[in-house]
């Protein structure tokens, strides 16, 4: 028997089954958390700052996460109509409302117990982060950090590191990581340790060079990896192990796997007929069928801007500077964030390169009713798009959180009627 033939069954596959299993692991560690009286933080993926605050030993709630889990696992509509009966709007974002309701059940969720927070720590990446922090103020009568992160001025001009402009904004987000440090000391009793900050950033370099090389990795035919469903595994596990020896562990382990699929020609559907990318939140609620919509046409998600904003920047591939934590780290939430921001309002250009990179074939557009920060533009993006890109293009409409608003017949419509435009576009150059 061929070595080949005796590793797939141990590779293939095993960044899904540890990527779960340790998400398993961190919800029973929140919910130990909470029988134990430990530190926990409430955070979000866009700046989380889980390195400062891991050097502390803190806890991380991902609210985000949570609340797409209760979809996910089909109770979301539960949450929602209890946070809309305590008095939120049916309009309002559907993560913070599933939240509310988490919070209102003192911590009850499908995967454990959501521990009560000693700190909140927000960005201004997204308007609603700010306002959701507040929910939490009030609930709770913890301090509230937010940092503020100055944007690029327009898309992507962001001044060279090192110049004058670019200092000036690292020094503003340096001065802002000195206070939440000393902040820190004073909710835990614990001196700051810069060399354990020193750990949390060598795991986090670790992690990150593997995230860009997996994304890299996926520019391959067959693609190795699912952007949307695979892809959101990955993510979980970038942002709920950040900085942690078994993060970067994780991801080490998921470069072997993929290069092994792609020296292999393993690819993550059984045969691959069209290259996608996907624009904007998944659709929780129906999330394997909405994802069998795509795959019962060959169709696989290549790359997606989802891996780019909520990956905690981790698609940049920075490393961090050991002997030179703080400064490297002002940097790094400094571009990240930043990044982040474009990915949301500047999306056009990035998307045309992605085309043309990862060889793509077509752009699903996903605007939802939950998420005005990330919808609003995407139908300018759209046409952006198709005038420097000879793609064809998908508009759907749907929610992450929110199943009253998701018409699965409307979407297979649409879906079929844009992957038969793809057919017919393949007969066409075939025949040409």
């Amino acid at each position: 028997m061929s070595t080949a033939t005796v590793a797939q069954p141990e590779l293939v596959g095993r960044g899904n089954k540890e990527g779960a299993a340790l998400f398993r692991q961190w919800f029973r560690e929140l919910t130990e958390a909470q029988e134990r009286g430990e530190h926990a933080a409430y955070v979000f993926v866009m700046g989380s700052m889980a390195e400062v605050l891991k050097a502390f030993d803190f806890h991380l709630v991902f609210p985000e996460i949570n609340s797409l889990q209760t979809a996910v696992r089909h109770v979301a509509l539960d949450y929602l109509n209890e946070a809309e009966d305590y008095g939120y709007s049916p309009d309002i974002c559907g993560y913070v409302k599933a939240d509310v309701a988490v919070q209102l059940r003192g911590g009850e969720h499908p995967m454990g117990r959501i521990p009560r927070p000693s700190l909140a720590v927000a960005t201004n990446a997204c308007n609603t982060y700010i306002k959701w922090a507040e929910i939490w103020e009030r609930f709770y009568h913890v301090p509230v950090f937010t940092f503020d992160i100055p944007g690029t001025r327009q898309a992507y001009t962001r001044a060279d590191v090192g110049s004058p402009d670019f200092e000036r904004d690292r020094r503003y987000v340096e001065h802002q990581l000195q206070e939440l440090i000393a902040l820190c000391e004073e909710i835990t009793g614990t001196p700051f340790d810069v060399d354990k900050l020193r750990q949390v950033l060598h795991n986090a370099n670790v992690m990150s060079r593997n995230w860009a090389r997996v994304l890299e990795l996926n520019r391959e035919r067959p693609a190795v990896f699912n952007a949307l469903t695979e892809g959101t595994i990955y993510l979980g596990v970038a942002n709920a192990l950040r900085g942690t020896p078994d993060g970067a562990d994780y991801f080490v382990r998921l470069v072997e796997e993929m290069e092994y699929k792609v020296a292999h020609g393993i690819g993550t559907l059984p045969e691959e007929k069209y290259r996608l990318i996907f624009v904007g939140v998944p659709c929780y609620p129906i999330f394997r069928r909405f994802y069998e919509f795509f795959a019962e046409w060959g169709g696989v998600f290549v790359n997606s801007t989802y891996l780019w904003f909520a990956s905690g920047g981790f698609n940049r591939g920075f490393q961090y500077d050991l002997e030179r934590p703080l400064e490297s780290l002002a940097t790094g939430i400094l571009l990240s964030v930043s990044d982040a921001m474009d990915s949301m309002f500047f999306q056009d250009r990035v998307l045309a390169h992605m085309v043309a990179d990862y060889h793509v074939d077509g752009i699903v557009f996903h605007p939802i009713k939950s998420c005005r920060t990330v919808s609003t533009g995407l139908a300018d993006t759209r046409r952006a798009v198709m005038a420097q890109t000879d793609v064809l293009t998908l508009y759907i409409e749907s929610d992450m959180m929110d199943q009253r608003v998701v018409s699965e017949a409307q979407l297979k419509n649409r879906i079929d009627a844009f992957f038969e435009g793809l057919a017919t576009r393949k007969l066409q150059a075939g025949a040409a």
